[in-house]
């Protein structure tokens, strides 16, 4: 197979959530490696794209018109959309919208056949394990209103750690049904990374793992660093991984697991403390 299954050349690559942050690195990214790209995001983008659509992604009829300014199939959907605490809508936003943006991509046939899907979860989903029960009870619901009408219900889920958490699980849980369709899916989990979304809230954000970095020596993970791995998972060469949820960390997680960096808060997470 050699390079080629690295590459891009004659796909076309979908990015929601596309116009800065890690959607955008990875959409530059995809097209430098021979894709067309189509981009969906609320906000204009300031690079080169075959197709650009607005959407909002707190409104499902915003979703579903959306959809239909959408030309042919697509080989690759990069679900990049997020926001921080504190954002009105949030859950829509990190997750509820985005699985009913690819749950109406499948029943409408627009994926091809070998299509993968990446999203962006975050290391903060590492509990979704521990919280499994919680998790595949969420994901049970499979309607818009009703995934958040569950949230409204359920207290201490309408937060950026429970959005990611259930992506790791929707990721884990579909992975077998989507392969019976020729579709993968995988996501990244990246640690603190230098977006304008973690500057905006770097008292938490970037302040997480800094000791760990300023041990090594490095700066927290730039968008083209993530870029990288979602352009793999994505890419044919990949074909062999679904329903992994990737951490992307510069190797805290495993640092402070295995007592090799004192982590506490990552053992509390992984439930070993």
């Amino acid at each position: 197979m050699g390079t080629a299954q690295f590459q891009y050349t004659g796909k076309r690559a979908l990015v929601l959530g596309g116009a800065t942050g890690m959607g955008a690195a990875v959409a530059r990214l995809a097209a430098d490696l021979g894709a067309e790209i189509t981009v969906l995001d609320v906000a204009a983008i300031d690079y080169s794209a075959a197709q650009s659509v607005r959407i909002d992604l707190r409104d499902q009829g915003n979703v579903d018109a959306a959809i239909t300014e959408l030309n042919g199939r697509f080989d690759v959907l990069f679900s990049c959309a997020g926001v921080a605490d504190g954002a009105p809508g949030l859950m829509a936003i990190n997750f509820v919208s985005q699985r009913y943006f690819i749950e109406q991509l499948l029943a409408k046939g627009m994926f091809n056949a070998g299509a993968a899907i990446v999203m962006i979860a975050s290391i903060a989903g590492l509990p979704w394990l521990r919280k499994l029960e919680k998790v595949l009870e969420f994901l049970a619901v499979p309607d818009w209103d009703g995934a958040l009408a569950w949230i409204d219900a359920n207290l201490g889920t309408d937060n950026y750690m429970f959005s990611k958490q259930a992506m790791c699980g929707y990721v884990a849980s579909q992975a077998f049904g989507l392969l019976k369709q020729g579709v993968r899916i995988n996501s990244v989990m990246p640690g603190p990374t230098d977006t304008a979304l973690a500057r905006a809230n770097a008292d938490v954000w970037l302040a997480f793992g800094k000791d760990y970095r300023d041990a090594l020596g490095i700066e927290a993970l730039s968008t083209e660093q993530v870029a990288g791995a979602m352009a793999f998972l994505g890419s044919d060469a990949a074909s062999g991984i679904t329903g992994a949820n990737l951490v992307v960390d510069q190797g805290y997680m495993g640092a402070g697991a295995t007592n090799a960096f004192d982590a506490p808060f990552i053992k509390m997470m992984l439930g070993l403390a």
